[in-house]
């Protein structure tokens, strides 16, 4: 019933939402107005508060249009170069004969799209040609698709590497490091000629017995029934993928934020001053980043389960028991494909260390194919987006991509 309650709640809020959203306009002439009330201002403030507090279900646009290489400002495009059910291979194609070494960016299936990976995908473009794992909602996936767990993720970036073909490199943050480095395994293994040439794991639970984070205990705490029985719901029956078993995106954004319900209540009010302050710049920045943090997506549910069980409570990997379709991962396998590890300092849902790990998993690579950087003062989106992520950290993947050339 959980997604049914949802539903039903969205229903009740929409009236009051249209009717806010349609006075925003005429409150906004009428701050034209000379000797303007400050109620006026408040109440327009608090319109656009409560109209930004809505949840979407539908991707954002990545709104990469160009990107400077060089002194020249060349044209983006988005093309689709495969897909399925569950996700889209999509190229960010650059207008330009020589738009450098090709890179697969793996993002997180964990709640929101993939343009929460904006900031990383056009920081990368200036210098690649940047292909990117556009998940899709998984309440639009029809029950005929079948499952989509551990297994079929692994299985979709074996197939994106080898639609993108030879020399490729591979760039997997937060949740995906997991299933990038057992993708990259099985091809060593297999001597697959679509091997990347590098793997960049940043921030992601190689080894969540290090250093455990709340998100780690949270996962301990329960049995994985508890999460089957309280967090599993069904798609309803007006969507593409009805009676589908899913993970909601709302009930892991509630998750988020609840980890940092402070800092969101504050962003929330400074929100509000900043709007009837005329604080516009601010103000934007805050709206741009709500609306993209609001667009929520539903996880397959074996996915979820699978991820949770195996990832953060049995840790498969590490302790060299997880397996693809019945195979066992062979991390000793990968000889060739240079690893770079990134972690945040100060990142408080991968802690320090737990990347890291992959580099003793490794052990078939020589050290001189081995790289670590931790970025001082870096949360966990700090890693991939924002200031430290253009200046401090993409020189270093940058230069490890380019030397793996």
């Amino acid at each position: 019933m959980i997604y049914q309650t949802y539903q039903a709640q969205t229903y009740l809020l929409w009236a009051l939402r249209v009717a806010a959203k349609s006075a925003l306009p005429a409150l906004h002439r009428a701050r034209e107005i000379p000797g303007e009330d400050m109620a006026l201002r408040k109440l327009a403030a608090a319109f656009e508060v409560f109209v930004l507090a809505t949840l979407t279900h539908q991707r954002p646009p990545f709104r990469i249009d160009s990107v400077t290489v060089g002194a020249k400002e060349v044209e983006v495009e988005e093309e689709e170069a495969f897909a399925t059910p569950f996700g889209t291979l999509l190229h960010l194609r650059k207008a330009m004969p020589d738009p450098g070494p090709r890179v697969l960016i793996v993002a997180p299936m964990s709640g929101h799209f993939a343009t929460l990976l904006r900031d990383t995908a056009r920081t990368m473009l200036a210098d690649h040609d940047v292909y990117i794992t556009d998940w899709h909602n998984a309440r639009n996936a029809p029950l005929a698709a079948g499952r989509f767990g551990l297994d079929e993720y692994i299985d979709h970036l074996m197939q994106f590497l080898r639609i993108i073909g030879p020399g490729a490199h591979l760039v997997a943050i937060c949740q995906p490091c997991v299933p990038a480095l057992a993708a990259a395994a099985l091809m060593a293994e297999d001597d697959d000629r679509a091997s990347p040439a590098s793997l960049t794991l940043m921030a992601g639970p190689i080894d969540c017995r290090i250093s455990p984070t709340g998100v780690n205990k949270l996962a301990m705490d329960k049995p994985i029934s508890w999460f089957e029985q309280n967090l599993i719901s069904t798609v309803p029956l007006r969507y593409p993928g009805a009676l589908r078993r899913v993970y909601p995106g709302f009930l892991q954004l509630m998750a988020f934020m609840s980890m940092n319900l402070d800092r969101h209540l504050d962003s929330f009010r400074n929100l509000f001053n900043d709007l009837v302050n005329n604080e516009t710049e601010r103000a934007n920045a805050t709206k741009t980043f709500y609306e993209e943090y609001f667009a929520v997506c539903d996880l397959p549910a074996e996915f979820y389960l699978e991820t949770v069980r195996l990832v953060f409570q049995e840790y498969a990997l590490p302790k060299g028991k997880l397996t693809w379709r019945g195979r066992k991962i062979d991390l000793g396998a990968i000889r060739r494909t240079a690893l770079l590890t990134v972690e945040g300092e100060r990142d408080d849902i991968c802690s320090l260390g737990q990347t890291l790990a992959a580099h003793d998993l490794c052990v078939g690579l020589r050290p001189y194919l081995k790289t670590h950087y931790v970025q001082a003062g870096a949360g966990h989106y700090g890693v991939f987006s924002g200031k430290r992520w253009s200046t401090g950290i993409y020189p270093v993947v940058r230069e490890a991509i380019h030397v793996a050339q």
